[in-house]
């Protein structure tokens, strides 16, 4: 491949992208998204929409899905650094339940491709972060659904203590607070 470098994981489909960086005295520029390069490396999705939000510290958001018409997503972070998870939610998987995380940062420019029937979410772990996404499908409100961040079937290894964070600090929406078990979401 030529400006993009793509690493697989161990859950088949999960994808961590960097961008070959070009930068002098003036800055930088790098590709972020090449259909051709990205078709190469098996990354076939078609992106129909951009998303960003910005949260702060301690914010942690998801574990979020859409059930009917689930979507893929090519996330990163343009501002700050989070700790980005993707769960294996398909079911027949040999991998399903399985987590992946990885620290996705302004710094280090990297992308995380998680595939359609994943659960996805992040935590910030700096004073502010801008988190950007493509996605494949359109967002369905009433399609969503989520499983608990600290659900014990999942086990997510969350780096709260390495980045000076506790339990009882991090911020939710409600609709976060009040996520069902990996469990109950199995049996939907």
């Amino acid at each position: 491949m030529g400006k993009i470098g793509v690493e697989t994981c161990e859950i088949e489909g999960l994808k961590i992208v960097t961008p070959q960086v070009f930068g002098d005295a003036r800055g930088y520029f790098m590709e972020t998204y090449h259909e051709e390069e990205f078709r190469a490396a098996g990354i076939t999705s078609h992106f129909i929409q951009d998303n960003q939000s910005a949260s702060k510290k301690g914010v942690l958001r998801g574990l979020h899905t859409q059930v009917q018409f689930p979507q893929a997503k090519l996330v990163r972070v343009i501002s700050g650094e989070v700790f980005d998870v993707a769960v294996d939610a398909r079911k027949g998987s040999a991998t399903y339940g399985k987590w992946h995380g990885v620290i996705l940062s302004a710094e280090n420019k990297k992308q995380f491709y998680i595939p359609e029937n994943f659960l996805h979410g992040f935590l910030v772990l700096s004073d502010y972060a801008e988190f950007t996404y493509k996605v494949t499908t359109y967002y369905h409100p009433e399609d969503e659904a989520g499983v608990m961040w600290n659900d014990k079937d999942i086990a997510i290894e969350w780096p709260l203590e390495a980045y000076g964070l506790k339990e009882e600090e991090l911020l939710f929406s409600e609709k976060d607070k009040a996520l069902m078990t990996f469990g109950a979401y199995s049996a939907l």
